[in-house]
């Protein structure tokens, strides 16, 4: 297809509207993330950058508004920093702002994406996992960078994706290998995600046990004698501890309907996603408690706005005759002439993500998927 014909395209939908924000509640909003928690304060990301709010969930405030994306906030053992990796110079790298906001430092200049784990119990030094020196992209290392910046320092293990200290910094639990469920849930192949426990004195390791027919341990969180973390050893992602003395694994949420997602440790509370919205879990009571927090954000990204570019344009197929090719545009079925014609929009639903348009071979029909109902359903239009 030529230049002439892209272009024609371009303009036939110029006014491509993104779908409107009327059902975000600005009093209790979801789609909260990475949720890290203090003494005083919790922060999460949403819609690509950092909040900030009190630990019942008000006074909610912007920390970050960098035009890439801000991710994995985790606050300082004394709640005055927190660490996050940022987008701020177009690549990936590890960050440390003021708890109470302000400026940014950069602490790596790596090209390589640095992740941000955790603190040493210190607080000087900010742990953080990065492929630097692997020798494929499979693989990521453990660092630590100090906080008023330096060289980073690789911990003593060959491999790490997430990890965190001992209270007293002389073990580390660990993931060796990065998490591949996010791709299949319920993975039971050979990379399944397992804590490892290391000690720096001995460089013994201990694995926390898992069930026959494997699962995935993943958010490892060390607190006094106990490593809580999440797994889908019962089914769905919760929440669950091993204790270091009796060796047992206990069961702590039982949600069945989300899975808890991008859990973390701090000041007596485990804070973790569940169907978009954050929960705490308090390691003295096991109570559970969901907070309701309000974020009255922007949200360019679901603005109405004019766009343009086949830069947009994702699968297509063309028409028996080979008179008409369609294409799926940014959500939206367009057909297209191959010579002579008008460019048709099948679709015209701003709201709706419709997707892998196939002709039919009779040439009357066009089949596609759509959300439009809430979940992805075929749909035949002529």
């Amino acid at each position: 297809m030529g230049g002439g014909t892209l272009r024609a395209l371009a303009v036939a939908v110029l006014l491509c509207i993104a779908a409107t924000a009327g059902g975000i509640d600005p009093k209790d909003t979801r789609m909260l993330s990475q949720p890290a928690i203090s003494a005083e304060q919790i922060c999460f990301a949403y819609a690509g950058d950092l909040w900030l709010a009190n630990r019942d969930g008000s006074g909610v405030r912007r920390l970050t508004s960098g035009e890439g994306s801000e991710l994995n906030p985790v606050f300082s053992p004394d709640g005055k920093w927190i660490a996050f990796s940022g987008e701020y110079d177009g690549n990936m790298d590890v960050f440390v702002v003021p708890a109470t906001g302000g400026v940014p430092t950069r602490l790596t200049f790596h090209p390589a994406a640095d992740m941000v784990c955790g603190f040493t119990p210190d607080g000087k030094a900010v742990l953080f996992s990065s492929p630097r020196f692997a020798f494929t992209s499979r693989y990521s290392q453990l660092f630590t960078v100090p906080v008023e910046g330096g060289w980073p320092q690789q911990v003593e293990l060959p491999v790490g994706f997430k990890a965190c200290y001992s209270p007293d910094g002389s073990r580390l639990a660990y993931l060796p290998v990065r998490e591949v469920f996010h791709q299949w849930k319920h993975y039971r192949g050979g990379t399944v995600a397992t804590i490892w426990l290391y000690t720096f004195a001995d460089r013994a390791v201990e694995k926390v046990p898992q069930p026959p027919g494997r699962c995935n341990d993943t958010d490892p969180m060390w607190v006094d004698d106990k490593i809580y973390f999440r797994s889908d050893r019962n089914g769905e992602f919760n929440l669950f501890s091993y204790d270091l003395r009796t060796k047992e694994v206990q069961q702590l949420t039982f949600f069945a309907d989300f899975p808890v997602l991008d859990a973390s440790y701090g000041a007596g509370q485990t804070i973790f996603e569940q169907a978009g919205y954050l929960h705490t879990y308090d390691v003295r009571t096991g109570e559970v408690k969901r907070l309701r927090i309000g974020v009255a954000a922007d949200l360019l990204e679901l603005r109405p706005r004019y766009v343009k570019g086949a830069e947009w344009i994702r699968s297509h197929d063309i028409s028996p005759s080979g008179a008409r090719a369609v294409f799926e545009f940014r959500g939206e079925i367009v057909t297209i002439p191959a010579e002579k014609g008008d460019p048709r929009n099948l679709t015209d639903t701003p709201g709706a993500h419709e997707r892998f348009p196939a002709w039919s071979p009779d040439g009357k029909y066009i089949a596609y998927f759509s959300d439009a109902s809430g979940e992805y359903a075929l749909h035949i239009q002529p």
